[in-house]
């Protein structure tokens, strides 16, 4: 039987630093709404959106081009919680906690795509 994207743990979890985000970003400076806080909350809701897309995607090939999107926009999201930490937006409390978080989805990301192109998966395709 086949998984949906919602029972992919890397889904799950990119779903909770969308919460950590959209709570981060809350009391952000007012004139931030349409800068930094709507960047921030964009790249994270990207990220399992990618996943999702992927998923239902009918290709290896298709699906790992929307994984390594999902990566890229962890990687803007990264950015981003390192500017807002230059800023002086973000507790240190939350910045060590959303770049936990961001490092831990990075290595699902990173085994998910790679399993993607594993050898082995080529050759049971053949």
């Amino acid at each position: 039987m086949k998984t949906s994207y919602q029972d992919l743990r890397v889904w799950q979890h990119t779903m909770d630093i969308v919460v950590k985000v959209y709570a981060a970003t809350q009391n952000f400076p007012k004139q931030e709404m349409y800068g930094l806080t709507s960047q921030m909350r964009r790249a994270a809701v990207s990220i399992p959106s990618n996943i999702a897309e992927g998923k239902g995607r009918s290709t290896d090939r298709d699906r790992n081009l929307f994984f390594c999107h999902a990566r890229g926009s962890l990687l803007e999201l990264e950015t981003q919680i390192l500017i807002a930490e230059r800023l002086k937006f973000l507790e240190a409390s939350q910045i060590k906690e959303l770049t936990t978080l961001s490092a831990y989805l990075g290595r699902m990301l990173n085994a998910l795509i790679q399993s993607m192109r594993s050898p082995e998966k080529n050759n049971r395709a053949a």
